[in-house]
């Protein structure tokens, strides 16, 4: 069973032990157990639905709450403190595409706004209603997760854009193949929901990101539908596949897409590396990037990061030792661990290490085997089940990320950091800040940084401080001229920071295209633009 007010499985938990409680208490205090609010007592205060009867529309009150929030840091304020402003009116469960051509005529003649919902994993907003005189219908395209279609020869498979992660590569598996698309949420984000935000997979160097990936589709809007042929190429105009790319829900639904796959590799491995420094592993991560070296993945995190993955690990005694390994060969309290990955045949796995492994060794790299390559593979996507537990002991957890050319890629992630760090000290609190390099390019890299702080009893109280944390660090991006989001997308929680990005007739650019699919307005409404 799915948790209605936080991560993952109800049943699935990543466990704290009491000297990583301590690590975090001696860095920012020690946090408070404050009771949540009970589903019953929101279920007891929940609105009635404004909706016309329809049949495909449930309007059953557990329903809409479960489908109230995404994963954001507000959302989990609003759903564990009880303080929920909206909700959707109703709850649909498309078959097929006719369902959903369906749902967007009644939707179009009663002036209904539609949120598109795939694996509510948002962590930015995506899928919230907002407050309007109009009520909302969320369409939940979980039952469309079928393999539609297998072209070997061309090595293209097509889906319905409901299929999460797991059952996805499942169905790939059968025939010998794989996306490889594993974003940290993949366990229940959706293809879909992948190429309506812009999703970038933890082995996109290898793989590719989303856009890479997205060959064609079909999409249904109030004004028709929209197929957009498979090719490899095209010089004929504008490419409307990638309009639909990162387009939130605001040009239409997504229900069908034809993807590029590849055959499932015969070899995986993940190995670990320590540098003595964050720049002389920045360093060698540019070198990697640029010299092209065939790696799957690469993950640099700096020495605060380092220091916490190792704390919050559980594996004490296996730290100490370590620790003490380290400091005798040369690596103090600076050193920040990569973390990278090869993928394929035996003979090109072989290659892409000795490569990488050049590179590493001339930026002083100490490599040391599988062991925490191995670690990290198995809790890959476990990892966000620790915000359940640090919230339940006290403390909030939420990531940014952006992505700058190389040149800017130290002294940004100085900046971002410094920003989070000095954000809390008019409510007199301390914040714990970490960042790593979570994906490279030939000119540049995604910082991708994570911050914890104590929660007050007060949840306004805990939302003000996140609301200065997110201020400080966006306006830290800004004006590094960075991307206000890599991989997480727009949502709400961007919205008002992507004209910097796009310039004023660029988001008029875009919502001229959405009046042109959507002339009502019904789609998604306040997502990219207002």
């Amino acid at each position: 069973m799915r948790r209605w007010n936080g991560w993952g499985n109800l049943h699935t938990v990543y466990p704290v032990p009491n000297s990583a409680m301590e690590y975090l208490t001696k860095r920012i205090g020690a946090g408070s157990q404050i009771p949540d609010a009970q589903l019953e007592e929101i279920l007891a205060r929940l609105p009635a639905s404004r909706l016309t009867p329809m049949s495909l529309v449930s309007q059953e009150p557990q329903e809409r709450v479960f489908h109230a929030r995404g994963q954001s840091l507000p959302d989990w304020i609003a759903m564990r403190s009880g303080k929920i402003n909206t909700f959707p009116d109703g709850v649909a469960y498309p078959n097929d595409e006719e369902d959903v051509r369906k749902l967007l005529a009644f939707a179009s003649k009663n002036e209904i706004h539609v949120i598109p919902y795939g694996g509510g994993t948002s962590v930015v907003g995506h899928i919230n209603p907002l407050p309007s005189a109009a009520p909302t219908l969320t369409i939940n395209l979980s039952r469309l997760n079928r393999l539609l279609d297998l072209d070997e020869t061309s090595r293209l498979a097509t889906f319905e854009a409901g299929v999460n992660g797991p059952h996805l590569e499942a169905q790939l598996a059968k025939h010998g193949y794989t996306l490889g698309h594993f974003p940290q949420s993949f366990e229940l984000s959706t293809l879909g929901g992948w190429i309506a935000a812009r999703s970038s997979g933890q082995q996109s160097y290898y793989y590719g990101r989303i856009e890479d990936l997205f060959a064609s589709g079909h999409i249904e809007t109030p004004s028709g539908a929209l197929d957009l042929p498979a090719l490899p190429a095209s010089a004929a105009g504008p490419d409307l596949r990638q309009a639909i790319l990162g387009s939130e829900g605001r040009l239409g639904i997504l229900t069908q897409a034809v993807v590029r796959i590849q055959p499932r590799p015969p070899l995986e491995t993940f190995y670990g590396v320590f540098f003595h420094d964050w720049d002389s592993g920045v360093e060698a991560m540019r070198q990697i990037a640029q010299e092209r070296a065939p790696i799957s993945m690469a993950r640099l995190s700096n020495a605060q990061e380092t220091e916490t993955t190792l704390a919050l690990s559980g594996k004490e005694a296996l730290v100490q030792w370590a620790n003490r390994g380290l400091r005798l060969a040369g690596y103090d309290s600076r050193r920040c661990l990569l973390i990278f990955g090869v993928t394929g045949t035996p003979a090109a796995c072989a290659h892409a290490r000795r490569h990488a492994l050049q590179i590493i060794r001339a930026h002083g790299g100490l490599f040391t085997g599988q062991a925490i390559g191995n670690t990290w593979r198995k809790s890959r996507f476990l990892t966000p089940y620790l915000r359940n537990t640090l919230w339940e002991l006290g403390y909030a957890v939420d990531t940014l990320e952006t992505a700058l050319p190389w040149a800017k890629v130290l002294s940004a992630a100085e900046n971002i950091q410094a920003a989070l760090k000095t954000a809390l000290e008019s409510f007199n609190e301390r914040c714990l800040v970490m960042a790593h390099l979570s994906h490279i390019y030939p000119d540049g890299a995604s910082i991708y940084v994570t911050f914890i702080f104590r929660r007050s009893v007060d949840a306004e109280e805990t939302l003000a401080r996140w609301k200065a944390l997110k201020s400080a660090a966006s306006q830290a991006i800004l004006q590094c001229r960075g991307t206000i989001s890599h991989q997480h997308g727009v949502g709400l929680d961007h919205a008002v920071y992507l004209e910097a990005e796009k310039s004023p007739l660029g988001i008029e650019l875009i919502r001229q295209m959405a009046y042109t699919v959507d002339p009502r307005g019904i789609l998604n409404p306040g997502k990219l633009f207002s």
